[in-house]
This record gives C-alpha cells, sequence and structure tokens, in this order.
C-alpha cells in the first residue's frame, strides 16, 4: 500500500504575533486564519530494504539512511526526520521502519503560509494512515507543535498547526500551558465569495527566515518593551473586531482593518518590514487598496490586499511592476487529509 496525505496553507488574517510564547501564555492569544486550496503533500511507501529514503521533491534533496529507531537531526531534512523520531518514541515502535518517503509544497519555505508547520502535520497524517495511530485533531497539532518548537527548537508561533489540522476559517485562543481552543466559524458563502474576490495575494519572490523576527517579538515581550507589547494586544484585540466583520459580511470595514493591523504590526519587530515591502504596500495603497499585510512573521514572502473589486485588476496591473507573482487561490474548507491506494491501482497495464 501506498499511503498519502496533504494539509492546505494558511493566511492570517488578524492577531498573527499573538500566538507566539511568551506572549500567549502572559497575556492570552486569539487570532483568526483561513486555510487556502495551497498544500503540502507527503506520500509513504512501505519497503523491505532495511533503509530509509526520504525525497524532499521541491527543494531537491533526497537523503538515504539505514533503518533506525532514531535519526540524526543535523540540519539535512529535520523536519521529517523529527516526525519520524517522535512518532517512534511516542508510539512505542520497537523496530526500525523501512520506507520511502516523499513531500513537496505548493508554496516556497519563508512564505509566510505555514510551509514548515503545514509539512509537519502532513507527514504525521501520512503516518496515521500506515500505522493507524490514535490522534485525533487536537492531538495532531499539539504533536506537530511539539516536534517543531520543542524537539527541533525551532521558533514560531501556535497557530500553523491547528489551521493545517483543522482547516477551514478558525478563530483560535492560546492560553497558558500550551492550552488552545479552535473555534471553527459558519462563514455564509456569499461572504467567502465577496472575500475572494476582494482579496488579492501577491508573492513578493523573496523567501526568509522568521527565526530573527520571532526571536526578536520573543525577547520584546520578556523585557516588557512597551510599544512592540502594547502593539501586539492591539493586534489580538483587532482579531476580535475582525472576527464579527468577517462573520457579518461587512467587507470593507474588514479590509480597512487590515491597514490598522499591518501599522501595528511594525511596531512588533523592527525586522518586520523592509524598504522594498514597503514601496509594494504604498503602492498597492495608491492603487485603491482598502488595506493589507504580510502574511505571517513578516520580512518577504506573501502579501494580501483588500480592494472594490472592480479595482482589482488596476491594482493586479500595479503590482505587477514589483517583479512578484499574483496567485490565484480559493479558500479551502477541509482540513489535513490522508488515504491509502493499492499499488495494483498504480502500475500500467
Amino acid at each position: 500500500m501506498i499511503y498519502r496525505s496533504k494539509a492546505p496553507l494558511r493566511l492570517g488574517l488578524a492577531g498573527g504575533g499573538s500566538d507566539v510564547s511568551p506572549y500567549s501564555e502572559i497575556f492570552g492569544g486569539a487570532v483568526l486564519n483561513a486555510t487556502i486550496d495551497q498544500y503540502a503533500y507527503c506520500t509513504i511507501e512501505e519497503t523491505s530494504s532495511g533503509t530509509i529514503v526520504i525525497n524532499a521533491a521541491d527543494l531537491g534533496i533526497t537523503k538515504k539512511y539505514a533503518s533506525a529507531l532514531s535519526l540524526p537531526i543535523d540540519g539535512q531534512l529535520d523536519l521529517h526526520k523529527g516526525v519520524y523520531n517522535r512518532i517512534i518514541r511516542n508510539f512505542g515502535i520497537t523496530r526500525p521502519l523501512s520506507f520511502s518517503m516523499t513531500t513537496y509544497c505548493d508554496a516556497p519555505p519563508g512564505s509566510g503560509l505555514g510551509t514548515s508547520s503545514t509539512m509537519v502535520v502532513a507527514i504525521i497524517k501520512a503516518f496515521t494512515e500506515w500505522l493507524n495511530l490514535p490522534l485525533g485533531d487536537y492531538d495532531t497539532a499539539y504533536l506537530a507543535y511539539q516536534i517543531e518548537r520543542t524537539d527541533l527548537g525551532f521558533r514560531g508561533g501556535k497557530q500553523d498547526q491547528y489551521a493545517a489540522t483543522f482547516g477551514g476559517f478558525n478563530f483560535i485562543e492560546f492560553s497558558k500551558d500550551d492550552r488552545v481552543i479552535v473555534n471553527p466559524l459558519r462563514i455564509n458563502r456569499w461572504i467567502i465569495d465577496e472575500l475572494e474576490i476582494s482579496m488579492v495575494l501577491y508573492y513578493t519572490g523573496a523567501s526568509r527566515s522568521s527565526d530573527k523576527i520571532i526571536r526578536e517579538q520573543q525577547d520584546n515581550t520578556r523585557r516588557g518593551r512597551k510599544l512592540p507589547v502594547e502593539a501586539t494586544h492591539r493586534i489580538k484585540q483587532n482579531s476580535y473586531l475582525m472576527k464579527e466583520l468577517l462573520l457579518k459580511g461587512d467587507i470593507v470595514r474588514f479590509a480597512k482593518t487590515l491597514k490598522s493591523d499591518w501599522d501595528n504590526k511594525k511596531k512588533m519587530a523592527a525586522s518586520i518590514t523592509n524598504v522594498h515591502i514597503e514601496k509594494i504596500y504604498e503602492a498597492a495603497m495608491k492603487a485603491g487598496a482598502y488595506g493589507g499585510k504580510v502574511s505571517g512573521a513578516g520580512g518577504g514572502g506573501f502579501m494580501f490586499f483588500m480592494v472594490d473589486p472592480a479595482k482589482r485588476l488596476d491594482l493586479i496591473s500595479v503590482l505587477a511592476r514589483f517583479r512578484g507573482e499574483i496567485i490565484n487561490f480559493h479558500f479551502s474548507e477541509n482540513g489535513c487529509q490522508g488515504w491509502k491506494i493499492s499499488e495494483n491501482l498504480l502500475r500500467t497495464k
């Protein structure tokens, strides 16, 4: 049998940054996000070769190891190996597994769409299909969080793992002791359609590492620096307002609130924006955008803007001058999916 999975990437609509420790433990966090039809994929094929082959097809990296109960964390495909190591440890597996794994993602690393966390969720889901692991949605998301933040020591927030696992529009609340509550939102179809036609997703062409930005945010919180902490408070409060506006279908006010959200986000850490991002943002606003922001931690990757649909093509034309890429998308209702398929069905006759 072959085991496959896919998990959706997400747009952080509001509250991003309030899910990052230690802020979420001290003050509590709240984010509004939605998944889109861009995915991370994983395929696992059980073998009898006594080896483990991991192929990150989109990165052009393939590594082969002798089957073992633990794989080395050495900077090469650590997300993949981190999932394997934790599953071996957590679920009482006493004999090394032998398999081939292939992964790829629709968006590049550092895009601001939660690619790393989404990939971890997809890999966990493929192992769940193969090994029949007793993991519900909350279990899967929390395990993904533990692997990234505890086992591998990667900096970041808590929202991405839950968005990828649950899918759809969610309002997610965070508190101390890693407590997370996912509140799925029932959005009318016409509101989703209006949101899609009013939104332009733009890839700047520059991926970035979120580690420096997250480290600065964490340091600002620990030191109690007034300006960044108060900006995070306002961002969190905006998430409650934007949830209400979205549920009511007040898309124009929702869009305009994005601008104040972006203004506050830039106060959280100096490296969230740069000259190039500011030029793009200013040009978009002059072209009629109500507001917009960088998705994720900042510093590059994807930006999204809200605009009157009648002016959508004008905005796209202006953004084209910056040599980035417009990404057509739709919101995704489903979270991470897994399935199995017989090898016989894949053989050519």
